[in-house]
């Protein structure tokens, strides 16, 4: 009887786990599956003030755990500082490769399997996010870039 109870209890203790993942990490993870529109994009400039950049993109998150971001300024030759790490080239901005969602931290983790800026390769690029109504915020976690963008479902 004893043993029936404690595999009772591990099977109550399982099912809860899996109730608690299928609630959790999971529903946060569905959230970012789809394709994303870029809303709008803002950065710190030299001058310490907030900008808009004029630009369009596209950020892609599948079900089985790959993303795929490309982000084209409209007006390449505006330059806004855009920090210590460079994710664009001549104003164009496209990299792919794995994510892994942490929800108790609210942020993403995309780690770069290729890229148009070829020293991002490899890297992993943790990212912050927030759901606000329809729009996707993320930003970096580095202290040193301030910037911030809002996707849109297509």
């Amino acid at each position: 009887m004893k043993n029936i109870l404690a595999i009772c209890l591990v099977l109550l203790a399982v099912g809860r786990t899996i109730a608690q993942d299928r609630t959790g990490t999971a529903d946060v993870r569905n959230k970012f599956i789809g394709a994303w529109r870029l809303a709008w994009l803002e950065r710190s400039g030299a001058d310490g003030q907030v900008h808009k950049i004029d630009c369009t993109g596209m950020f892609v998150f599948t079900r089985d755990g790959h993303a795929s971001v490309q982000v084209m300024q409209r007006n390449p030759e505006t330059k806004a500082d855009a920090g210590p790490q460079q994710y664009s080239a001549g104003g164009y901005e496209a990299s792919w490769g794995t994510y892994k969602v942490d929800e108790g931290a609210h942020t993403f983790t995309f780690h770069i399997e290729g890229a148009a800026v070829r020293s991002l390769m490899g890297k992993d690029l943790p990212r912050a996010y927030e759901f606000s109504g329809k729009q996707l915020i993320v930003k970096s976690t580095r202290p040193d870039e301030h910037w911030r963008v809002a996707w849109e479902r297509y």
